[in-house]
């Protein structure tokens, strides 16, 4: 695919207040964190000395080698997002999609991925992968799949392997229905020229952000709605869509609740606005709520659990033990946070229509668990794959 937009390069200078990592630590935890923080600045500088910056591009592959830099300052504690800030950086001749300065531990020829010298588009519609039946892998053709995840938007480190491992999850399973958290523009960007089967609904067009991504052939359309949080301090919200399937309405929705522990009582009043609006929909809509919540247990507990008609998916499927944590620091490395600390802050909630065929879930798999070359994942969170069914 031949890209004719200008340059969209990942510089990053305002990222609301409040990341996603939680504080409230001891201070020797704090310590710990620090010791952490300098060895990674060591390993940097390092990896910085032997490596070169690089830039990811449609047009000749996914990285190119150009004249730009980054700097970056990040927070992480006990959960999701964190705050950069990263320096304009020059364009480069070929108009990359996407580019960022990054540096990365040297690799020979040998060890290199094998989708090195596929463009992105090509890595998408799986020509790399080790399965090419050319088959959705997710589902049959009467099942409704949705697939949520928080793809760590923020995070600009080995995009050379991240970028196209998350494109080539999206082609595997080729959701109808994809809801993402922490995307930031130029990610926007980069996943609508390539994802051209997907209609694109944003939460908003700055800062970080969720979305909507809904399968042409498949899904239609109806309307969406942004649902403002009155006192979110982190510009969060409540993205909707209405939409038809297989002759059946559903509203789909996702959100990137509140993070922090600090932040628990905000992040209360959000899911009670959720759960409202869940609540409210037509009889004849199925709801389907996911995204990443940041929610402990307890938080759900002193709601006084789940409202009549809404249901946790993962309860409803037994409460499958490989799908318990989807922030998971004791497997996922890709922050490097002091403590090991095992959530389910991504969670998926469905409320079924009150008249008509009755969609019930079939599976859960969590996504996104291979790790990369460079030693890390495509993100610091799981994904969350699921499928439904209708039945009379």
């Amino acid at each position: 695919m031949e890209d004719t937009q200008d340059p969209v390069s990942l510089t990053y200078t305002g990222a609301p207040a409040g990341g996603d990592r939680d504080s409230n630590k001891s201070p020797e935890a704090s310590k710990a964190h620090e010791k952490s923080g300098e060895k990674k600045k060591q390993r940097k500088k390092k990896h910085s000395a032997k490596g070169k910056d690089q830039t990811l591009t449609e047009e000749t592959g996914y990285h190119q080698c150009v004249n730009c830099q980054h700097t970056q300052s990040r927070t992480t504690c006990d959960q999701s997002t964190q705050t950069e800030t990263e320096s304009t950086q020059t364009q480069a001749t070929q108009s990359p999609l996407l580019q960022c300065t990054h540096t990365q531990p040297t690799e020979s020829k040998s060890t290199q991925t094998s989708l090195s010298k596929l463009t992105l588009k090509q890595v998408y519609e799986g020509q790399g992968s080790k399965d090419q039946s050319g088959e959705d892998q997710a589902s049959s053709a009467d099942q409704l799949t949705v697939l949520t995840w928080n793809i760590d938007g923020l995070d600009c480190e080995d995009l050379k392997e991240r970028i196209p491992s998350l494109l080539e999850y999206l082609g595997k399973y080729h959701a109808d229905v994809v809801l993402l958290q922490e995307l930031i523009p130029p990610y926007l960007k980069l996943l609508q020229d390539v994802m051209k089967d997907y209609e694109f609904l944003e939460g908003s067009d700055s800062g970080y952000f969720t979305a909507i991504l809904l399968r042409r052939s498949r899904v239609e359309l109806l309307e969406s709605n942004i649902v403002k949080y009155p006192t979110t301090e982190m510009t969060r919200n409540l993205l909707m869509a209405t939409a038809k399937f297989s002759g059946h309405q559903l509203c789909f929705m996702t959100s990137h609740m509140e993070s922090l522990k600090v932040s628990s009582q905000e992040r209360l009043n959000q899911l009670r606005r959720v759960w409202k609006r869940m609540k409210e929909a037509a009889d004849g809509q199925t709801v389907i709520f996911g995204g990443d919540t940041n929610l402990r247990d307890w938080e759900v507990k002193k709601l006084g659990g789940l409202p009549d008609g809404i249901l946790d998916v993962w309860e409803m499927l037994g409460e499958p033990e490989d799908c318990r944590y989807t922030w998971d620091t004791v497997t996922n490395n890709n922050k490097e946070i002091p403590f090991p600390a095992r959530l389910r802050f991504d969670r998926v909630y469905l409320r079924t229509a009150r008249e008509g065929p009755q969609l019930h879930p079939d599976s859960m798999t969590l996504v996104g668990l291979e790790k990369l070359k460079c030693g890390r994942f495509t993100s610091d969170h799981w994904g969350i794959l699921c499928t439904f069914s209708f039945q009379s």
